[in-house]
């Protein structure tokens, strides 16, 4: 037995320890937000409950990159770069145009979808904390909704959603509704409702007008926004990937061992196994 095999299992220990220490962290930053309420953070997101919030945040994402980046494989990894950079493009030129959308997560849910739920929570987080810290610093408490995101597109592949259309569209519209109901804590009580776009701020800002406090004028505000974008983005991902020829996307285990895009011809598979297998035994190499 080789030092690497008698390693395995503990480093799979390792993994899924940082995963559930960041969700674990995560779950109580935000259920600090949502219970506590804190007054500091109804005066312009100030104080200390602000910055605990913020780190609350980031810490948890931060553990559940760690985790899921150990898991993926060479392929995956690759794909990386290139998500994040249309997750960042596309979504500072909708933020720019004042819209009330997003449409910043249409790469997290391509990895999600290719390369399973682990991938795409890595991708979403990455993409957000990258984007804080270069573009907008706004954007990186959000870190934990991407991964939501992510991690929900993986889910919905697994169980064949992007086989047909009319089911990518439902599992684009409930991933939404939770990423509405992840995000609004952070808009509410760690930024007062102020956002990036100016069409989903004044979006915010007519809730609350009609009497509805912070917390409720942001959920209000996201599952206004949030479904509409999510199914809008598991529609142009549908459409991609669709285009895409089948060979590059049975490179990828996930897809093929849960059939994402359906069953696969004798030819496709046996293609990409050959390649997956060359892959594998040059990574354990």
């Amino acid at each position: 037995m080789t030092a690497s095999s008698r390693g395995g299992p503990r480093h799979h220990g390792t993994r899924w320890a940082y995963l559930v220490a960041g969700a674990l962290v995560v779950v109580a930053t935000y259920a600090y937000l949502v219970i506590a309420r804190p007054a500091s953070l109804h005066h312009g997101g100030a104080g200390s409950a602000a910055l605990l919030a913020l780190a609350g945040y980031l810490v948890g994402s931060v553990l559940i990159i760690a985790g899921a980046m150990s898991r993926l494989p060479t392929s995956t990894v690759a794909l990386l770069p290139v998500a994040i950079a249309v997750n960042l493009v596309v979504g500072q030129i909708v933020n720019v145009t004042g819209i009330p959308l997003y449409l910043d997560s249409i790469g997290t849910v391509l990895v999600g979808v290719l390369a399973g739920p682990a991938a795409g929570a890595a991708t979403g987080a990455l993409a957000d904390v990258i984007w804080g810290i270069t573009v907008n610093p706004s954007a990186m408490p959000f870190a934990v909704t991407a991964a939501v995101i992510g991690l929900l597109a993986g889910v919905a592949a697994r169980f064949g959603a992007f086989r047909r259309l009319w089911t990518a569209l439902p599992a684009g519209l409930v991933t939404g509704v939770v990423a509405a109901i992840v995000s609004a804590p952070i808009g509410a009580f760690v930024y007062g409702n102020a956002n990036a776009s100016a069409g989903r701020s004044g979006l915010a800002a007519a809730f609350q007008a009609y009497g509805n406090g912070l917390l409720k004028s942001a959920t209000l505000q996201g599952l206004v926004s949030d479904p509409l974008d999510k199914t809008l983005s598991f529609l142009i991902v549908f459409l991609l990937l669709a285009a895409l020829p089948p060979r590059f996307r049975q490179r990828f285990p996930f897809a093929r061992r849960f059939a994402v895009f359906g069953h696969r011809t004798g030819l496709v598979d046996r293609d990409a196994e050959a390649t997956t297998g060359a892959c594998e035994l040059a990574e354990k190499g």
